[in-house]
């Protein structure tokens, strides 16, 4: 049955994105806050690392627009098969998986930012770290109450 983890997994991981990606809007709308740029730069530095060239300028700036957006969903996406295929099918208390999942994806994120030069979270604001947390809560959550909607109780 891994294949349908699997499944389950990547919707879990997509509906846990989207939410996500709805509460850092909500933040950019309530706050008057403009989008970061964390994203357009992490797709600029994994490009120069694969030793891609993503073109002129103009066209890279483009590039980078797209693709920082799809390697969040990527990692959300990933991070909903992981947990999926990890628990085995059973559904695990939803506190658990919401502190899991959330914290999970913003590890992840962060610390690749991290390592990549792009940010270091050791000189965040507390208003940063609320604006991080926050929607990585929210993606747990969606992703962990799709997934045990996804399996049948015990």
């Amino acid at each position: 049955m891994s294949g349908a983890r699997l499944v389950d997994g990547a919707i879990a991981g997509a509906v846990g994105s989207t939410a996500l990606n709805v509460v850092s809007y909500l933040d950019m709308v309530l706050r008057a806050r403009p989008a970061s740029g964390t994203p357009d730069e992490t797709a600029a530095r994994m490009a120069g690392l694969a030793h891609v060239d993503l073109g002129p300028e103009d066209r890279a700036a483009n590039r980078r627009a797209g693709l920082g957006p799809l390697l969040g969903y990527g990692v959300g996406v990933a991070a909903g098969v992981a947990f999926a295929l990890i628990s085995g099918g059973r559904r695990v208390p939803l506190p658990v998986a919401v502190g899991l999942l959330g914290g999970g994806v913003m590890a992840m994120s962060d610390g690749s930012m991290t390592a990549l030069g792009v940010t270091d979270p050791r000189r965040w604001s507390r208003t940063d770290w609320a604006s991080d947390v926050v929607p990585h809560l929210a993606y747990g959550l969606a992703a962990a109450a799709t997934l045990n909607r996804l399996r049948p109780p015990a």
